[in-house]
């Protein structure tokens, strides 16, 4: 990608989400001056903060990012904005006028959300290069190639409506945070620290896997053989640690809204992890089908846990029971 378009895939980043930003000022301005007398519109913006948000998703995103993927050909915009969307979001519930909440606790998970999304927008931007929409989802490539001429409309479906089921279902608990006021517990700082641990884990697991691709990368340019498999780190204990991370901090959540009586959002986290479970088996065939690593990475999967990190089984053993 030359320098004016990724130049121009920036700007249209930050400028995507503008829609939604300022009819919800215009909302906090119009509420504010003239709460005693609102119109339909209004009243119906301040009784229902979760639809709101909603609809903002439904016409910034699912519509709007449709049609640019379209224009450009790529569906690379909901890729970054994954990691911005719940940023937007707790700030959105936290200033909505009907919010109510205790003030430590707001801030806390604000920070563990604007840190969370820091770690992954860094290694986003990380793995695509420092480049602004250079590509897009393998899956969503895959897709492309799968359904042809109708992809144009499945597309709507697959990729954006499904991400606003998942984002705003797994965003549940930043809205129970900021519609319930109790005060804090010893089970917000267990929260807190879940979220903690999932995201220092994620990262650790990101950067080993980052630095293991570009090893790999230079020793494929000097005709040298690559690495098969990466099980050094925390991937000696876990053949997707990165995935656990992210889990837990999703989770971490859902304990900050069981506190608040509000358990039932552990849905949106459950069917992230059975999307979790899904994306895994996927990379585990693209795996496979890599002829270098095939041998390599069939041991690893009998010698290593999927997701949770755990003492490795010994090879040897595994052998031993095959044969």
């Amino acid at each position: 990608m030359g320098r004016s378009g990724n130049l121009k895939n920036a700007i249209v980043a930050f400028l995507v989400p503008l829609p939604s930003i300022l009819f919800y000022l215009y909302f906090l301005d119009h509420f504010h001056s003239n709460s005693s007398s609102l119109s339909s519109l209004w009243s119906w913006c301040f009784h229902h903060p979760l639809l709101l948000a909603n609809v903002f998703f439904f016409f910034n995103v699912n519509v709007l990012f449709w049609i640019i993927g379209h224009i450009q050909s790529s569906n690379w915009m909901i890729d970054l904005y994954w990691t911005v969307i719940p940023v937007l979001l707790i700030h959105y519930y936290a200033t909505h006028p009907s919010a109510q909440f205790d003030g430590l606790r707001s801030k806390i998970v604000r920070v563990l959300t604007w840190v969370w999304s820091i770690r992954l927008t860094h290694s986003y931007f990380r793995r695509e290069k420092w480049q602004w929409g250079a590509r897009e989802d393998w899956r969503f490539a895959d897709m492309r190639l799968q359904y042809g001429k109708h992809w144009w409309w499945i597309s709507f479906f697959s990729v954006y409506f499904s991400q606003q089921i998942f984002l705003i279902g797994i965003c549940l608990p930043l809205y129970v945070v900021h519609s319930v006021d109790k005060p804090m517990n010893i089970w917000d700082l267990v929260a807190a620290g879940v979220c903690l641990c999932g995201i220092v884990i994620a990262y650790f697991a990101d950067t080993q896997l980052h630095n293991f691709v570009t090893r790999n990368t230079k020793l494929k340019e000097l005709g040298k053989p690559m690495v098969p498999n990466l099980d050094r780190g925390l991937w000696q204990y876990s053949r997707h640690p990165n995935y656990f991370g992210e889990q837990l901090w999703w989770w971490g959540l859902v304990v900050f809204a069981w506190n608040l009586g509000h358990g039932w959002t552990f849905v949106g986290s459950l069917i992230n992890s059975m999307c979790f479970a899904y994306v895994t088996v996927l990379v585990e065939q693209r795996m496979l089908k890599q002829e270098y690593r095939a041998e390599a990475y069939r041991l690893y999967q009998k010698t290593t846990s999927v997701w949770v990190p755990w003492f490795r089984s010994s090879a040897i053993a595994v052998k031993d029971k095959d044969t």
